[in-house]
């Protein structure tokens, strides 16, 4: 069994942090899910950058929209977070395997 829980990239119903405790070190079909929304997560965060430059460059855009925007790009950075959380926690620990640093 999997030692430390991994951080899912959703949330609970309300708004609690999820995590999986799994066996199967990875391939599981929750494992596998959550991997499946990170990069849907990760590339809509990317197009919402693109979305985002021709906004700011179209001076037409007014403060409804520009809101819109800042509450969008808060969620995806949101998102991008918490998937680096959850990658940099399951990184090997140095030593724990009996070699390592010293």
């Amino acid at each position: 069994m999997s030692v430390r829980p991994r951080l899912l990239p959703w949330r609970g119903p309300a708004g609690q942090r999820c995590y999986l405790v799994s066996d199967e070190d990875g391939e599981g079909y929750l494992s596998r899910l959550a991997d499946e929304m990170e990069a849907v997560q990760l590339q809509m965060g990317a197009e919402l950058i693109g979305h985002a430059r021709l906004m700011l460059g179209d001076r037409k855009v007014d403060v409804r929209e520009l809101r819109y925007l800042s509450d969008r790009l808060i969620e995806a950075l949101e998102d991008a977070l918490r998937i680096a959380e959850s990658r940099g926690g399951r990184l090997p620990v140095p030593g724990s395997d009996g070699g390592g640093a010293r």
